[in-house]
């Protein structure tokens, strides 16, 4: 039986891999032929046997599914090998990546527990610097920000509960900020 030419245009229901060239192998045949190779490189690039055996089953397949072996540009070993090469760095930068997001997404979630007394004695100083700061504002400022800031509701949803206009709800919030940070700007420590 042999094996059809490939052409421009594969017919459909015809995948791929159906259309190797004359004189290709077998996957079976080819795995006996190359498959030690390019385990001992995907073995050295991933430093973990089950990774290697992973990623040699992965270039066989994908050789096999895509059919773009080109007999011309050199023999099937070093197209294996070029594949395993390519997709063990891609695996690599992958993993590097995701162990990347992790980290990041564990510090902003899991902040560190444990406080040095250092940060300890700062976060005190800052938090009754804010509340001296707060309790220097009117009391009608002083509301609307804690509402904001202690219990998350938006500006519109504050004028809702206090039953005044939005208009008034703004206007309290920047003058209370904005005698808030007068007041923490001149609370600062001189060096």
């Amino acid at each position: 039986m042999t094996t059809p030419e490939p052409s421009a245009a594969a017919p459909p229901g015809v995948r791929l891999a159906d259309q190797r060239p004359a004189g290709c192998p077998d996957l079976a045949g080819l795995y006996d032929a190359c498959g030690a190779p390019v385990f001992r490189l995907a073995l050295r690039l991933s430093q973990s046997h089950q990774e290697a055996e992973d990623l040699c089953h992965d270039v066989f397949l994908r050789y096999w599914q895509q059919g773009r072996y080109d007999p011309k540009r050199g023999p099937v070993l070093a197209y294996l090998l070029m594949m395993t090469r390519s997709m063990a760095f891609n695996r690599i930068e992958q993993r590097r990546n995701r162990w990347q997001l992790v980290q990041r997404w564990s510090q902003q979630l899991f902040p560190s527990a444990v406080r040095s007394p250092q940060e300890a004695a700062e976060a005190d100083d800052l938090a009754q610097r804010v509340r001296l700061a707060l309790e220097a504002i009117p009391a009608n400022q002083r509301q609307v920000l804690e509402m904001a800031y202690y219990e998350g509701l938006s500006q519109s949803a504050i004028a809702e509960r206090l039953q005044l206009p939005l208009g008034t709800v703004k206007t309290r919030s920047r003058q209370g900020l904005i005698r808030l940070r007068d007041q923490l700007i001149d609370e600062r420590p001189q060096p």
